[in-house]
């Protein structure tokens, strides 16, 4: 069944936005009567039925509604890759797998200094709504890696390409940690001792050098395996 996205659903506003009218009336062709799901990306979702369609707005009344606890799911923090393309099948496949929060990071080597927010906000809540989940990620706006460390308060799992002490994924680490990707050029020594210092754990992602976004698939799939 399709699923549309009513951020406001909680608070009675019972009618999709202009955009999401558009793809429902104009694409799919939905009209008066038909029934489809819909989810304010905080874990309540309903069966409605469509009321009234306008030009701007499509009414719908709730036929019937579910609340889903907000899940246990890993942290991202990565540096945007030059490709903006790459970046955004990164956010679109993170949701699909499952990821709580990303977080866009500046680092010494970062290609891309700058992201369109709100284009990646569309991106995650199109592959909220494809994969069908019932909570939308939180995303950070664009922090500087030094920043990021020091307000981080969660447990970090640092990858990185350099020697170090590096253990395995495992599920033993907490499924709520920080994974913290760095740029095509790796994190920096100062950057590594920098999150060594707020007591991070090296991560070991295999033999393979992989690339940012590969790296930040490849550690969510794996812990939301383990979890």
């Amino acid at each position: 069944m399709h699923l549309f996205y009513q951020p406001e659903l909680k608070n009675g506003l019972l009618e999709l936005s202009q955009e999401e009218t558009r793809h429902a009336t104009k694409v799919l062709r939905l009209g008066i009567g038909n029934e489809v799901e819909v989810s304010d990306g905080k874990g309540t979702r309903a069966l409605v039925e469509i009321t009234e369609i306008s030009k701007r707005s499509c009414s719908f009344q709730i036929l019937k509604e579910t609340t889903e606890p907000k899940p246990i799911l890993p942290k991202v923090a990565i540096a945007p890759t030059k490709s903006i393309d790459r970046f955004e099948w990164f956010l679109e496949k993170a949701v699909e797998i499952g990821v709580s929060e990303i977080c866009p990071i500046l680092c010494s080597n970062s290609e891309r200094r700058i992201i369109k927010s709100d284009r990646s906000e569309k991106v995650l809540l199109a592959a909220m709504k494809q994969s069908q989940r019932n909570w939308l990620p939180k995303l950070h706006p664009l922090t500087s890696y030094s920043d990021f460390i020091t307000q981080a308060n969660e447990p970090l799992l640092l990858a990185h390409c350099r020697d170090g002490q590096k253990v395995s994924l495992n599920n033993k680490l907490k499924t709520e940690s920080w994974i913290l990707i760095g740029p095509e050029g790796d994190f920096s020594e100062e950057e590594i001792g920098l999150a060594l210092k707020k007591n991070a754990i090296e991560i070991d992602l295999g033999n393979s050098r992989l690339r940012t976004e590969t790296a930040g698939i490849f550690a969510l799939s794996v812990i939301n395996y383990l979890k």
